[in-house]
């Protein structure tokens, strides 16, 4: 018996032997959970996350609610671990009674943790991963919005190769789920293109030393290194490359499209690339929704707001829009039904569009490729779709 099977046959016996459920949906409030990083590797993604999601839950409560009700959200800090990610789980579904989990951070965590949710018919929305086993198969309780790693390495590597021309495919990739497919994705396009993958070297999460990695990837002449890492591992990757004077083109992944690279790495970090799907709010920009949000956000929180500010954001209030969709009756059946119905345009801080239905659990499947100029992430692709690939 593998540990998720063993994690939901707990749950379901947890359930069977009587605990007291809390009340996901009362008169006046709807329990809402957010799992995430917040002592961990990645724990500036997972304070981000959280802030942005109180962001909207405090907007949507102070218009009034959902049908009247207030939301209250839960928070379990998983530390970037996936058995913890089942633990924080667990227990917000059977000591608080969750309607939804939204906007779980990792991957890995993520797909640990899943089977519970589904078994106990609890909302996964949203979450910040990209798996397809997050939308496939299809169920009600799936609602994805990031496009599989897979996918995302198919549709930035097709754009580097007809933009920047490379001579030497490499992978630098996190040895957990989010790397491994991340990892499949770069194999199956240079198996469909043609090119040869000439170098790939893994590093285990959390890691701090990349001498042997860069060491390896640059004895080999990699021109181009896809980069399947996230914040901190980005950057300690770049920064050991340079050291070495090994200066090939970086491609990144949304792990590590994040405002802090430029500011932890420096003039190491100029000319980057990486993807998304979410754009980071800048304070300064040029548009004044975008940067009216960001101070105001910045003003409640002394930081300037990140990708996944505006992620936990986003998800939270998409969750809002479907759940006023559901009717006063709020429930796991009215819920699904209502977001089968529920089609979003993009948001005014450029946010994709919401459509998901019964077969399509996926509600987003481009992404855009940025790169650091000046200290600053900027947009250099129109969206990008994943190739036809296997």
């Amino acid at each position: 018996m593998t540990f998720r099977t063993k994690a939901a046959a707990a749950i379901l016996a947890a359930a069977t032997a009587g605990p007291v459920w809390a009340q996901a949906v009362t008169d006046d409030q709807i329990n809402i959970g957010l799992v995430t990083d917040l002592s961990g590797p990645i724990a500036l993604y997972g304070s981000e996350s959280r802030n942005g999601m109180t962001t909207a839950v405090e907007e949507i409560n102070a218009a009034g609610g959902i049908h009247g009700r207030k939301l209250n959200l839960l928070v379990e800090d998983h530390g970037y671990d996936p058995k913890k990610a089942v633990l924080g789980s667990q227990k917000l579904i059977t000591r608080d009674g969750v309607f939804a989990i939204i906007g779980h951070l990792g991957t890995a965590t993520n797909m640990a943790a899943l089977p519970l949710l589904v078994e106990s018919e609890v909302f996964n929305f949203m979450p910040q991963g990209a798996s397809p086993g997050l939308y496939n198969p299809p169920s009600p309780f799936k609602v994805a919005l990031a496009p599989s790693y897979f996918d995302m390495a198919t549709a930035t590597l097709q754009w580097a190769y007809d933009e920047l021309s490379p001579s030497a495919l490499c992978i630098l990739y996190q040895d957990d789920d989010y790397g491994r497919e991340s990892l499949a994705g770069v194999e199956a396009y240079a198996k469909a293109k043609g090119v040869e993958l000439v170098e790939k070297t893994s590093y285990k999460r959390g890691a701090t030393d990349f001498s042997s990695q860069m060491q390896r990837l640059s004895a080999a002449g990699c021109d181009l290194v896809y980069n399947a890492s996230t914040l901190r591992e980005f950057v300690g990757s770049v920064t050991e490359a340079r050291k070495i004077g090994f200066n090939p083109t970086f491609l990144g992944t949304p792990a590590n499209y994040a405002i802090q690279a430029p500011g932890l790495g420096g003039e190491a970090m100029e000319g980057v690339y990486s993807s998304t799907f979410i754009p980071i709010p800048y304070t300064n920009s040029e548009d004044p929704t975008v940067a009216e949000w960001a101070q105001e956000y910045k003003a409640t929180y002394g930081e300037d707001p990140g990708l996944y500010s505006m992620y936990g954001y986003y998800s939270v209030k998409t969750f809002a829009a479907v759940a006023e969709a559901a009717g006063v009756n709020l429930t796991a059946e009215s819920f699904a039904a209502a977001a089968n119905a529920t089609d979003l345009p993009p948001d005014a801080f450029g946010n994709p569009a919401f459509d998901v239905s019964e077969d399509n659990r996926l509600s987003n499947r481009q992404v855009r490729v940025t790169q650091i100029n000046d200290g600053k992430w900027v947009t250099v692709s129109e969206l990008l779709s994943p190739l036809d690939i296997e």
